[in-house]
Formats: structure tokens, C-alpha cells, sequence
């Protein structure tokens, strides 16, 4: 299974390279393995690749996993897909982001959707200013 988080990992980053031009930056040296990208023209972040601990989504599990952070602008729609496996609240940011497992439980056409959700998000001024 380690195989193919490693390929999920890579086939999400090669989306966003391809779709977005994004850059995929490592700004910690203390968590070598979280990597975000950002939006070319207004720098902000609309993705973040990160190992956690099972226990910082709130189960009881020191196994460590691949989660993505997207940010989404519409918090029912936030609601309704926190009720789905593989998905949580986002870790480590504010209440318009979701955290997706990357184990394979999430499809990754769902994936690769939400992570354009997120671009658009971003991407547009009048969502940007109101959401933070």
C-alpha cells in the first residue's frame, strides 16, 4: 500500500504541475514531507500534501498518513462531504478547508475535482476576500 500513496502523491502533484503550472514547494525543514502549491498570480496556497499521525484527524492510531488540505468555499457542501469516508475537517487549518486521506479510499477523479475547486477558490477575489 506504501506504493501507492507515494503514487498518489506524485500523480496529484503531477496534475497540479500540468493543469495550474504550479511549483510544488517544501517550505519546512522540520516536515521535509509536506508540500503545498500555490496559485502563480496571487501566491496563495489552494493545496497542502502532508504526513500526520492518524490521532491529529482525530483517530485513535499512531499510523502515519498521507492526507491533501483543499480549501472549499461553501460550508454546506463542507458538511455533506465530511460525512464520507476519508474525509476530515482540515487539519491544521481554518473551518473552509478539508483534509482528504490519500490511502486510496477517495476516488482520484474526486480528488483531482476538489483540488480545482480549491484553485477556483482561490483564484477568484470575491471568494478569496470571503474566505479566509
Amino acid at each position: 500500500m506504501a506504493s501507492h500513496i507515494g503514487s498518489l502523491r506524485n500523480q496529484i502533484f503531477d496534475y497540479v504541475s500540468k493543469k495550474y503550472n504550479s511549483k510544488i514547494e517544501y517550505l519546512w525543514e522540520k516536515y521535509p514531507n509536506f508540500a503545498i502549491f500555490r496559485n502563480n498570480k496571487n501566491k496563495k496556497w489552494y493545496g497542502i500534501v502532508m504526513n500526520v499521525s492518524f490521532k491529529k484527524l482525530g483517530v485513535q492510531s499512531d499510523e502515519m498518513v498521507d492526507i491533501l488540505n483543499v480549501k472549499v468555499d461553501d460550508l454546506m457542501f463542507r458538511e455533506a462531504i465530511l460525512q464520507q469516508e476519508g474525509f476530515f475537517k482540515g487539519y491544521h487549518m481554518s473551518k473552509n478547508w478539508i483534509s482528504i486521506l490519500l490511502d486510496g479510499t477517495v476516488n482520484t477523479n474526486q480528488i483531482f475535482g476538489l483540488i480545482d475547486q480549491s484553485y477556483l477558490v482561490i483564484d477568484n477575489p470575491k471568494t478569496s476576500k470571503r474566505i479566509k
